[in-house]
């Protein structure tokens, strides 16, 4: 009878439910009890009956009364049920997939081109943790601009429970030689967010991070805005390798070299000062290209990080620290450092699968100048003219190569993609793609999912592709 009445929400009612159930049955079994026996004493046995029914009755009523009604909680208890499942969805429709708002709670100058924003999520939930050396997807909403402007920046810190993220922007003049206008979004971010402000925001997301459980030496190098990720690998390394130290006496040691004009344009060059006096398994150099008399003693060497460093002074310290010249190597920088650092590296004897690397380069196309494509390869693979199919869309179009990438077509003909750093980096222009096959102009800098292509860098290599946008 408690599972009758457990659904019911009024004790009233589940009284009167009660005493009517017990009632009833009282007196079906008096009745056959009248019929079975053949007692002369009919009317003790009238008196019986009608005082067994009313005992019934209001043992019902209070057996109904006392029974708590548990639609709400009781049937969390279940192990399955309508309740139970209505939770689970909404928890899972509380998981962060798209864009969410987040508040500028902190605003910090770094450094002559840098601003650090701290980021708290606007509905006060929990933060989805992030690998260290991660990006951040955020919208802008700018005067003037046709359409939301999408940009990616690497996470710049790695505390647990901190409750916020931090993106550390370079406020970028105008690039020479590309026919881009200045740097709108980190101007826009500069000048015109303050705390308070609200920002969308996707997931973190990107395939440049270390691995925080690997024991292999780490030397995380980067120059100006490129020490954003490394301080999140250093800091998440260092924080791992303790807790690892404090449980078998393994410590992971990280070599960070940072390059930089002077201390004018250094961020937070004191922070990882401190960091190194707390932590002996983290081993700082800075080196300054034009460092001013101010900055004696906050830097170690004068000129540019390069293979002459590594070789001479990384190198032999890993050595005698570790037995063994093996580490993992991960740059970020501007595309000539990364270029001329990958180069040294391999002369070096490193081998590929232990380089790392993210270009921080500005997005554009250069002007006076075709893209150009890898020996070999063509930059428009083997087709003149290639069907496009935009299934989500709904749009068909035909593309010639004079038309550039599949970014840039879809743009012409009025469809809106993410995008962002139009380099094969970020992954903000990610698509899958359901039909054909597409040529690179240049390999990814990071490879997509599989089944999706990048589309700010490729075109058609076959007569039809169909593209989910």
């Amino acid at each position: 009878m408690r599972s009758i009445l457990k659904p019911v929400k009024s004790p009233l009612t589940r009284a009167i439910i009660g005493a009517s159930t017990i009632l009833s049955l009282a007196t079906l079994i008096f009745a056959l009890w009248f019929g079975i026996t053949e007692s002369k004493e009919e009317k003790t046995n009238f008196k019986l009956g009608v005082y067994g029914s009313l005992f019934g009755a209001i043992a019902g009523a209070v057996v109904g009364g006392l029974t708590g009604y548990d639609a709400g909680k009781g049937s969390a208890n279940k192990k399955s049920g309508v309740v139970a499942s209505s939770q689970d969805n909404a928890s899972q429709d509380k998981v962060w997939k798209d864009w969410r708002n987040f508040v500028v709670d902190r605003k910090v100058q770094e450094s002559q081109e840098i601003t650090s924003f701290y980021l708290k999520p606007q509905d006060q939930g929990e933060l989805t943790d992030f690998k260290p050396g991660q990006f951040l997807t955020i919208k802008l909403d700018i005067p003037d601009q046709a359409r939301p402007v999408i940009r990616t920046y690497s996470l710049s810190d790695y505390e647990n429970g901190s409750g916020y993220y931090r993106l550390s922007i370079k406020k970028e003049g105008s690039p020479k030689g590309l026919d881009v206008p200045p740097g709108v979004a980190s101007n826009f971010m500069h000048d015109q967010i303050h705390e308070g402000s609200v920002i969308p925001a996707k997931p973190p997301n990107g395939k440049f991070f270390i691995d925080i459980n690997s024991s292999t030496p780490a030397v995380l190098i980067s120059n100006g805005v490129g020490i954003t990720p490394m301080i999140s690998m250093a800091k998440a390394v260092i924080k791992t390798s303790s807790d690892r130290a404090s449980a078998n006496g393994v410590d992971r040691h990280v070599w960070f070299l940072h390059g930089a004009r002077n201390g004018e344009y250094h961020a937070f060059r004191e922070a990882m000062v401190d960091l190194e006096k707390q932590h002996p398994n983290l081993h700082i150099h800075y080196k300054y290209s034009r460092p001013r008399p101010e900055d004696e003693g906050h830097f170690h060497s004068q000129g540019y990080v390069d293979k002459d460093l590594i070789e001479s002074q990384i190198i032999p310290q890993i050595q005698e620290i570790s037995g063994s010249s093996n580490a993992e190597y991960f740059l970020c920088g501007s595309p000539k450092f990364m270029d001329s650092l990958r180069s040294g590296l391999s002369e070096l004897g490193v081998a590929e699968d232990k380089v790392f690397f993210e270009s921080f380069s500005k997005g554009g196309k250069t002007k006076g100048a075709a893209p150009s494509a890898p020996a070999g390869e063509s930059t428009s693979g083997e087709v003149t003219q290639a069907e496009v199919v935009f299934a989500a869309s709904g749009k068909m179009a035909i593309w010639s190569p004079d038309q550039g990438t599949l970014l840039d077509f879809a743009e012409v003909e009025g469809i809106d993609p993410p995008s962002s750093c139009r380099q094969g980096v970020c992954l903000t222009c990610m698509c899958e793609l359901n039909e054909g096959e597409v040529d690179y102009l240049e390999p990814p800098t990071t490879e997509p999912d599989e089944g999706n292509v990048l589309i700010c860098i490729c075109r058609p290599k076959t007569n039809k592709i169909v593209l989910n946008l």
